[in-house]
């Protein structure tokens, strides 16, 4: 058992923040008030602001090796356009620096898998940022099936019959049709194996997506693809959470009648290194915000440096986006948008004592990160 004594809790739930303590037993927020006492620890947190361990919604961290270079990453599968087959546990190395450096920064929780190579690349897992066994890391897996729309699937399939992007899209519809033609056929056959289709483990991978277990995750740039990927989820009845949205802020005023699709906005701390980024900007997270969108912040680490995601999230305030809601789309917003809010984002009894406490706010640069815990345990 353990207390953080004195803080000033931020605890993503209440807008106004407020001073007292925080019990943790056995890796979980045991309760948070005043007049607890242990023979134990105590973190003396008196004037420091106490925060949810920060979450992202969106990145590689674990695939895209520190160092390594491009024999060396393992996001992305470029040997086939369709591989929902796929799954992000089976590439995540729990050994790359990348992932102490994110846990020392106050990233506690991440969402991460392959990259946008693919239409349709596989499942995404969500991790915390420590330990050794990727099996033991694990929050949730699968989180969702990522999908990838605009120039990244139209870039590395040209040469291969993918050269625009309805072509792309054409991909995801056809895996979808096949997955739920080998479901309706699974149902029928109900115990008849004799009637059974003959196994597909790419169909038997998008089931999940077809039965609203988990749902699309899908790369969107540009407007046109977000609008595209709307298309799609509506036409087969699945779940969409969209990643990137940077020309989001260009049709806002479509957008307002989708603000039950969260939203993932970024990387924007980069160089417009291509066509479809041309538009971004640090407004959309208050643009979107603004409308009623469920915005996270992202860093789509290693685009941007894991340990940036505050600085992110900084400058969007910056740009005009409300403090706090700010603070919410690197805390509770990303874990709602991957489907870990049981666990983490907010401080409240009951969840996961991943906290982080720093001498002053977060989204200032001069800011210090003095202490995290990731499931009751100091970070070194």
């Amino acid at each position: 058992m353990s207390i953080i004594k004195n803080g000033l809790i931020h605890d993503m739930v209440n807008k106004d923040p407020y001073v007292a303590d925080i019990l943790i037993q056995d890796g979980k927020i045991k309760d948070i008030g005043s007049d607890f006492s242990s023979d134990e620890n105590i973190i003396d947190a008196k004037e420091k602001n106490v925060y949810p361990g920060f979450v992202e919604a969106h990145c590689h961290l674990g695939l895209d090796g520190w160092g390594i270079g491009f024999e060396g990453q393992d996001y992305n599968e470029i040997g086939d356009i369709c591989t929902p087959q796929l799954r992000a546990i089976d590439s995540f190395n729990p050994q790359d620096p990348t992932i102490h450096m994110a846990a020392m920064s106050g990233v506690t929780s991440v969402a991460t898998g392959q990259g946008s190579a693919n239409a349709l690349g596989g499942t995404w897992i969500a991790v915390k940022t420590t330990g050794i066994c990727v099996d033991d890391m694990i929050i949730k897996e699968p989180i969702a099936m990522k999908g990838a729309l605009g120039e990244n699937p139209k870039r590395v399939y040209r040469e291969k019959g993918n050269f625009a992007r309805m072509s792309t899209a054409a991909v995801m519809r056809n895996m979808l049709l096949r997955a739920k033609e080998y479901l309706s056929k699974k149902e029928l056959a109900k115990d008849d194996a004799s009637k059974l289709p003959a196994f597909d483990y790419k169909c038997e991978s998008m089931i999940p997506v077809l039965k609203k277990e988990i749902p699309l995750k899908i790369h969107a740039h540009q407007a046109n693809d977000i609008l595209t990927a709307i298309r799609i989820a509506k036409e087969f009845d699945v779940l969409l959470t969209l990643e990137h949205v940077t020309e989001g802020h260009l049709i806002a005023d479509k957008l307002k009648e989708y603000t039950d699709i969260p939203m993932a906005v970024g990387p924007t701390l980069t160089h417009a290194s291509k066509f479809e980024l041309q538009n971004k900007s640090w407004t959309t997270p208050k643009v979107l915000n603004e409308i009623g969108c469920q915005v996270s912040i992202i860093t789509d680490s290693p685009v941007i440096p894991q340990e940036y995601l505050t600085l992110c999230a900084g400058l969007a305030v910056k740009a005009g986006m409300d403090e706090y809601e700010a603070l919410k789309a690197i805390t509770i917003n990303p874990a709602k948008h991957i489907g870990i809010a049981d666990r983490v984002g907010s401080l409240e009894k009951g969840k996961d004592a991943d906290i982080v406490i720093c001498n002053g706010s977060p989204l200032v640069s001069d800011s210090i990160v003095e202490c995290v815990l990731i499931d009751g345990n100091v970070i070194e």
